[in-house]
């Protein structure tokens, strides 16, 4: 036999041997295919060096076996449902610390302010729920009449007298009903009373002294009448986004107008800052937290994403629309 037949021999032979294992092979492949392997949780062929091989046969490193957290009714990471108040409620993203506040300031008042419960409906004046629900985070224990008059800016004017009679200033709660009047709660506690006389505000001596918590909320009422989202931006500045603190406003006057509260911030060791927005609505309704639409799984709103127009659940603002009260 010479060397060119023996080199066909073996050429004949290697590929009748391959058939035969193409032909051996094919219905484990099928099998395979319609029946991906899949490995039963604690068994040893699962667990190689402290990893866990997955359905689709990705090896992942092993998942913490301890028992997890409560998990918010919002369905977000960042919610503890079992924080009582704005601070133990809300986490910060990763990275990012709240911003310093001082003991005394509106930072520290907002972020210690009771919240209802993790899930709660946000409520109307008259106890039924707002529509919709999707919206918010977490619902202010901020107090609300059985009147239809605590709305967007009449939120945010509440919040403020709230605090300023938290740290007995009581003279700073005092709001703009008219370009030339404003409403002064001292003056009300003295037994002074507002009258309007088409359009025009005046004072009149009606009353005996009353500090009581009834008077305070009338007066606050009595605000909530006559004041709204133009008087809210009467007793405000322009700033800059990069400036942002807890306090400041998006107000836009129309009509209808809107107005929404920056109630926390925090930034990262870059600078990077964010922070969280909060609303009354009408009809009149609990202050309450809200979702950012760009990142449902993370209501704080980032510096560096603001572009106008700026959106939030319910309304969207205009460039020129950040301000900052000045009460």
């Amino acid at each position: 036999m010479n060397e060119k037949k023996s080199i066909q021999i073996a050429a004949v032979a290697g590929a009748i041997v391959l058939a035969l294992v193409i032909l051996v092979m094919r219905p484990f492949s099928s099998f395979e295919k319609q029946y991906p392997m899949t490995v039963a949780s604690g068994s040893a062929a699962a667990v190689t060096q402290g990893s866990v091989a997955t359905a689709d046969n990705v090896v992942t490193p092993a998942e913490n076996t301890s028992e997890p957290k409560a998990t918010s009714v919002t369905g977000i990471s960042l919610v503890d449902p079992e924080g009582k108040n704005l601070k133990n409620r809300i986490m910060t993203p990763e990275g990012f610390e709240r911003t310093k506040e001082d003991s005394d300031s509106l930072g520290k008042f907002l972020r210690k302010f009771k919240l209802k419960k993790d899930g709660a409906e946000v409520l109307l004046y008259d106890k039924s729920p707002k529509s919709p629900q999707t919206d918010h985070v977490a619902v202010f224990k901020l107090p609300i009449e059985k009147e239809d008059l605590q709305q967007c800016a009449d939120s945010i004017m509440r919040v403020y007298a709230e605090y300023f009679k938290k740290i007995n200033s009581y003279d700073r709660i005092a709001f703009s009903l008219s370009d030339d009047f404003k409403a002064r709660y001292t003056m009300w506690r003295q037994g002074y009373r507002i009258h309007d006389e088409n359009g025009k505000y005046t004072w009149s001596d009606d009353a005996e002294y009353d500090d009581s918590e009834d008077n305070y909320i009338k007066f606050m009422r009595m605000v909530f009448a006559y004041s709204g989202t133009y008087n809210l931006e009467q007793d405000s500045k322009k700033i800059k986004e990069n400036k942002i603190k807890i306090g400041d406003i998006f107000v836009n006057s129309g009509s209808p107008g809107h107005a929404v509260m920056v109630v926390d911030a925090c930034k990262d060791a870059s600078g990077r800052k964010a922070f969280l927005l909060a609303q009354g609505f009408m009809p009149a309704q609990e202050f309450h937290l809200l979702k950012n639409p760009l990142h449902e799984d993370d209501p704080w709103y980032y510096v560096d994403e603001i572009s106008y127009p700026f959106k939030t659940p319910e309304y969207t603002f205009e460039k020129g629309t950040l301000r900052r009260p000045t009460y």
